[in-house]
């Protein structure tokens, strides 16, 4: 791989995942303070680790996409980057780094760019050659 390229090393690749294997651990057995994290079930579906390993972005929605409500996702994601500083301290517990990378969160909207790509694609027929 060229110096140049955007595309993460496997290093990169390799510790974000271990990350979002932690995080989500740390999500499900955590008891948070914050009223806007009581009783919600999260899902991390990606992590992304900058080239250094020192700042990480967790990509995450409520389980299994549960609310589509805009406003439960916003606050949702804005509890998790209230809570980062001590998750990044349970992080760094369990991942074996030199440095526990900073946590940002933001709400993953891939599965909404899904469903609006396939409904674009279901709405133009394709003809039959026949």
């Amino acid at each position: 791989m060229s110096k140049g390229s955007d595309a993460p090393s496997q290093r990169q690749l390799r510790v974000a995942e271990e990350l979002r294997h932690a995080l989500a651990e740390a999500l499900r057995d955590v008891h948070f303070r914050d009223p806007d994290l009581l009783d919600v079930n999260i899902t991390v579906t990606e992590v992304q680790i900058g080239a250094d390993l020192r700042q990480a972005t967790a990509f995450v929605l409520p389980l299994a996409g549960a609310t589509r409500d805009a406003e439960e996702t916003r606050k949702l994601v804005a509890a998790l980057n209230r809570t980062a500083p001590f998750l990044r301290g349970v992080i760094a517990r369990s991942v074996k780094l030199r440095y526990a990378p900073g946590l940002k969160f933001e709400a993953d909207n891939s599965f909404d760019q899904a469903d609006r790509i396939e409904s674009l694609l279901r709405g133009h027929v394709v003809p039959d050659l026949d």
